[in-house]
């Protein structure tokens, strides 16, 4: 899963400790999340997403691999 979170951490001008303590996750994970080491579950997404004032759309979002159709996603 890939995501926004850092582009919009830093527009709100938020440090990762920050949106961590609002989350109620580490630093450290937070720091996976950005690196994409790390899928939060639809929870922790939505705290994240409350917390930066945007949508799940903004934030998140699964690249559909090259060739795979909707049919098989599902």
């Amino acid at each position: 899963m890939e995501n926004y979170v850092k582009k919009f951490r830093t527009e709100k001008n938020l440090s990762q400790k920050e949106l961590a303590d609002y989350a109620g996750i580490t630093r450290q994970t937070l720091s996976l999340i950005e690196k994409y080491e790390y899928n939060p579950s639809l929870k922790l997404c939505l705290k994240i997403c409350y917390a930066l004032n945007k949508t799940l759309d903004d934030v998140f979002w699964i690249e559909q691999s090259e060739g795979e159709t909707e049919d098989e996603k599902n």
